[in-house]
């Protein structure tokens, strides 16, 4: 396929090669029609010269005007054009003899422009046709007794010269359009890179400025446009927006000492670390500002934390684990003895459920410390949503409580996720809302609902019809750690959040009307799915 600088490189050679030939009509105009040439004419007609060229001129002028058209087929045009240069050159040679020198230098150029444009093999044929003219003319001019051997020498290195100016301007040709592609790939790659910076730059969440000398700003991303307070497009004046940002960088031109303190550039926004940097080390005119977004510092110093925290936990509950399988061995060989009364087998219970309790909270620990990876497969929520509610009922004694499922019925909801890791967050919702959504003296009402959202979004809810969670509690409840139950671990929220985002899921608390919890599962869906 031909790229569009190929097709331009070819349109240019052909307006060149048709305007070429127009003026070289005009000069075989010239020569007929001057007071010099009426004597040339040796053909029996003395107007042989005259049809010749004026022909030659009116074919040349329609290439011209046809020039645009002729793209569609440019070589067939370009190899018929030839053709016809070639046949007015041999003939305005046979009628005006004493030119025959410059015509065939005319003929060269309109053989090396065709063959930029055409393949070798062709511009080769062309080169061959242009010497059996020439040559042809020149033998059959010497078998009437016209020129001598020295006429038959030029006309022989004139069709060397055709030979070998074709090759050359066609191997020229060539790697000048492979020089021009790769510029032009060259330069779409660094037009696409420019923008793919520009992005990266814009959704930065460091706040990045670039300010004149003038302490006028050039260019700002998002976030240094929300950390200065969602400032208006005209306002560009680095002191009035953010005084205290001003100062602090006049004193770091001034001093070259850098104010690492937070400061708050508007009301309402975060706090900042300002930082600073020329574009060029010994250039003042520009200044890059970096607005380092305290509250990320501080998430990020949270999750590393958590993470050390998780590594460390995950070490201990393994050590805690072998000591708490042999007290648990312990209290059900004890609970089997005959001779312990009554209060001692309700100290023994209590043994064992702080044991259970306690194996809950390594298991917890260790799969926070895990994060295995996800392997997606596409699921018929409906389906799966079926097959885990029976498989829930028969493992677990739901009594007098209810869960069901509520899919809908047509077309299959189809969705990308780890059916593993979605068995382990359906089920700890599952278990919160039979253990926590229910009113007091009622049992548990239980819902696993399959559904498709807004544009064939996949989306999972379990809900209950309990009395609901309080507005300030919802807002903590997915951070690790947290609980209102004093038998909780505050982990099991947190991690079936965390596997959701590992499938590309989104776990989100909603409050449903009339009482009740509804937590949804917004999950990716299949390709293809609608």
């Amino acid at each position: 396929m031909t790229s569009p600088t190929g097709n331009q490189a070819v349109r240019h050679e052909l307006t060149f090669l048709n305007v070429f030939r127009v003026i070289q009509a005009l000069v075989y105009v010239g020569l007929a029609f001057t007071p010099m040439g009426l004597g040339w004419f040796q053909l029996g007609t003395l107007n042989f010269a005259g049809y010749v060229v004026t022909l030659y001129l009116m074919f040349a002028l329609l290439s011209l005007a046809l020039n645009r058209r002729s793209m569609g087929f440019v070589t067939l045009a370009v190899s018929a054009a030839l053709v016809v240069d070639i046949a007015a050159a041999v003939l305005a040679i046979s009628a005006m003899n004493d030119t025959r020198i410059g015509i065939s230098m005319m003929l060269a150029v309109n053989l090396c422009a065709g063959a930029l444009i055409l393949p070798l093999r062709l511009s080769s044929f062309f080169a061959a046709l242009a010497t059996v003219g020439i040559l042809g003319h020149t033998f059959l001019q010497a078998a009437h007794g016209g020129p001598g051997d020295r006429d038959l020498l030029e006309s022989a290195l004139f069709c060397l010269a055709y030979f070998a100016a074709t090759t050359l301007c066609h191997v020229l040709g060539r790697q000048l359009r492979a020089t021009e592609a790769l510029a032009e790939q060259r330069s779409s790659d660094l037009a696409n890179m420019a923008q793919v910076n520009e992005l990266i730059i814009r959704r930065m969440k460091t706040g990045v400025l670039l300010v004149d000398d003038a302490n006028r700003i050039h260019q700002i991303n998002e976030s240094a446009w929300m950390l200065l307070g969602n400032p208006g497009a005209d306002q560009r004046d680095l002191g009035q927006l953010a005084p205290e940002l001003s100062r602090r960088l006049y004193h770091w031109m001034t001093s070259g000492k850098l104010d690492e303190t937070a400061t708050q550039l508007a009301d309402g926004v975060p706090e900042v670390v300002p930082r600073f940097s020329r574009l060029a080390p010994n250039d003042d005119s520009h200044v890059l500002i970096f607005l380092d977004d305290t509250s990320l510092l501080s998430r990020r110093a949270e999750e590393l934390t958590l993470t050390s925290l998780g590594r460390l936990s995950a070490s201990i509950a393994h050590e805690i684990r072998n000591p708490l399988a042999a007290i648990r061995y312990s209290a059900q060989l004890l609970a089997e003895s005959k001779s312990m009364d009554q209060t001692d087998q309700r100290m023994v219970e209590i043994i064992n459920n702080h044991c259970i309790r306690l194996n809950e909270i390594i298991e917890n620990i260790l799969q926070l410390s895990r994060r295995e990876r996800s392997r997606p497969e596409t699921l018929d929520l409906g389906n799966w949503a079926h097959h885990f509610v029976a498989e829930y009922s028969e493992g677990n004694d739901l009594g007098a409580d209810s869960l069901r499922v509520v899919a809908t019925t047509g077309a299959p909801v189809a969705a990308v996720a780890d059916p593993q890791q979605l068995q382990q967050v359906v089920w700890n919702l599952v278990q919160n809302a039979l253990r926590y959504g229910r009113l007091p003296g009622e049992p548990a009402r239980v819902m696993v609902v399959a559904r498709q959202g807004e544009h064939g979004v996949p989306i999972l809810e379990v809900i209950d019809r309990g009395p609901g969670i309080a507005p300030k509690v919802a807002a903590q409840i997915f951070e690790p750690f947290y609980t209102t139950n004093e038998y909780g671990t505050g982990l099991g929220l947190y991690l079936a959040r965390q596997m959701s985002e590992a499938n590309q899921a989104a776990l989100e608390y909603v409050r449903v009307a009339g009482g009740g919890s509804c937590f949804r599962l917004i999950l990716t869906p299949a390709t293809g799915a609608k």
